[in-house]
């Protein structure tokens, strides 16, 4: 006789996020808040010269459009910084106020300082504390750095990264190591070296005079289960907010899959405020990839909504027609590129759920879990697709116009569902 066991229901619960500090990355009327439980905020960086203040300022648009909350750009020359003010300028003639964040290595200090209306312009320093200076220059460049924050009022983020680390901290934690009676592996040292240098560069910056709640901390590596580590134990370690992402993630599928791998478990985790997908671009590969993986990132683990959701069938032997696939690229492609519009005009649209399938096998099931979906014929079937609304079967589609029938539905369902009454 079969034994039947019970089990527990299974809980689907997501993690709350940890509970860091909030902060805040201003840019005149626009208010970003970081931190605490504020959504998981998408970054990402131009690849522009800065010099090119058309140019950046051209990609920065694209980036925001695409749904990046905050772009960071290279701020490496006096040259570079004289054009950061006019960058800030073309954005706002555009009603694009997206924040604008100053990347800093090296030089930092002396362009902050001899430049500020670029200190001013910018909405948040980034301040990488391997590249800051070296002997008894590091803390007072440093210093400086934070003193044009503390001017200005700007957040900071002190970003490490272990292929530009501390050099002088790392050497003593590996003097250090080499004492222990059970030394650690030299990876767990490098790990040490990146946290303390991240968590001692903050008490600098606080104890300079930083709000705890300007700070924001990242510690970036390549590796995936590297970042894990790292995160873990920087997450134990301190109460910052943290910015997420590998250094250096790689180009395509691997920088895609290794990128959701590490991102996807920390913030599951609740650990995260801010993340970047730093994704080398495919040759003529438009640089808004990364921000389309960040949101699909999000969105995908139920953190975030950016767009609506299109769920697909991938096919089989049953569905040798391409007509499904077809279907389901037009009308996910047009509610992405409706979307800068729609997110005004019809708010919650990008909550909505959207099923095209190929046969009957799961169509009308998937269609049904959708807020409005199509199961196309298979091969074989006959030739009729019936479409469901809020989990109902509306209508039947017949004929050679299925597709535009089903295009003109869709945008009647969110008229009537995500529009504004008049008056």
């Amino acid at each position: 006789m079969d034994t039947l066991v019970s089990h527990s229901p299974i809980e689907l619960a997501r993690p709350a996020p940890r509970r860091t500090r909030q902060g805040r990355v201003v840019w005149g009327q626009r208010v970003v808040t970081v931190g605490s439980r504020a959504p998981v905020r998408v970054q990402s960086m131009t690849n522009t010269d800065t010099v090119d203040a058309m140019g950046t300022a051209v990609q920065v648009k694209e980036l925001a459009i695409a749904g990046s909350e905050l772009v960071r750009i290279t701020v490496n020359t006096p040259e570079a910084a004289a054009q950061v003010p006019r960058i800030r300028e073309l954005l706002d003639r555009w009603g694009i106020d997206v924040p604008l964040i100053g990347d800093f290595h090296y030089n930092g200090h002396r362009l902050l300082s001899e430049f500020p209306d670029c200190a001013q312009a910018l909405s948040k320093y980034r301040i990488n504390p391997g590249n800051v200076g070296r002997g008894a220059k590091k803390d007072a460049q440093f210093g400086q750095m934070i003193e044009a924050a503390l001017k200005w009022d700007k957040p900071v983020r002190i970003g490490v990264n272990w292929g530009s680390l501390d050099q002088d901290l790392l050497a003593g934690l590996m003097d250090e190591n080499a004492r222990r009676p059970e030394p650690w592996e030299a990876r767990q040292v490098m790990y040490e070296a990146l946290i303390q240098s991240a968590i001692g560069s903050a008490g600098q910056a606080v104890d300079l005079g930083m709000a705890p709640e300007q700070v924001i901390l990242s510690c970036k590596v390549s590796g995936v289960q590297d970042l894990i580590a790292v995160y873990r134990e920087l997450a134990r370690r301190c109460d910052y907010p943290l910015h997420l992402g590998l250094t250096e993630a790689g180009m395509g599928t691997k920088g895609t899959v290794a990128s959701a791998a590490a991102l996807s478990i920390l913030l599951q985790e609740g650990i995260g405020d801010t993340i970047r997908v730093s994704l080398t671009p495919q040759p003529g590969e438009s640089r808004t990839q990364e921000v389309l993986i960040a949101s699909e990132i999000l969105q995908a683990l139920g953190l975030r909504a950016f767009v609506p959701s299109v769920t697909a069938c991938p096919g089989c032997g049953r569905t040798t027609s391409t007509v499904f696939q077809e279907l389901a690229k037009q009308i996910d492609d047009h509610l992405r590129a409706q979307m800068p519009v729609w997110r005004q005009q019809y708010p919650g649209v990008e909550k909505l759920k959207v099923a095209v399938m190929g046969c009957i096998v799961n169509g009308p099931g998937e269609s049904k879990h959708a807020d409005i979906g199509i199961s196309l014929p298979g091969t074989g079937e006959a030739p009729a697709a019936p479409v469901y609304i809020d989990g109902h079967k509306a209508m039947t589609l017949r004929g050679d116009h299925i597709a535009t029938e089903f295009h003109a539905i869709v945008e009647r369902y969110i008229e009537q569902r995500f529009g504004q009454p008049e008056g």
